[in-house]
């Protein structure tokens, strides 16, 4: 089973991802920011790091760097709610994915599936 790392600041908003991923077969472990994403990364194995970039404590932006460090096969999904830290996100973490907010869920599993290949399997409408 593929295996999420999510770390998103807002609580609602991790949930409803969490829900939404997990319905379309995906393991999910979330965090509520990037200083708590780390220790799981040294610890665990993530198959995708999908992270919200602006956040306190650490950015989204920084996690990817020290985590493309410790696990370098793992990819990296950006979202965000700010148009303009996109561009830096791109320029940053060049290989990663930047979903902006708002997205419908479909999006986000669409994409996901497209990261790992995977066809339609997610029954979300």
């Amino acid at each position: 089973m593929i295996r999420i790392l999510l770390a998103e600041d807002d609580a609602a908003m991790r949930g409803y991802l969490e829900r939404a991923l997990e319905r379309a077969g995906y393991a999910v472990t979330s965090v509520d920011r990037g200083t708590a994403a780390l220790p799981l990364i040294e610890t665990e194995r993530f198959d995708l790091l999908l992270t919200d970039i602006v956040m306190p404590e650490m950015d989204g932006i920084e996690l990817a760097q020290r985590a493309g460090a410790i696990a370098p096969d793992m990819r990296v999904m950006f979202i965000t709610g700010f148009a303009a830290v996109t561009l830096k996100a791109g320029k940053a973490v060049p290989q990663a994915k930047v979903l902006s907010k708002p997205f419908h869920l479909r999006d986000l599993v669409l994409e996901v599936d497209r990261i790992f290949d995977i066809g339609s399997a997610s029954g979300l409408n």
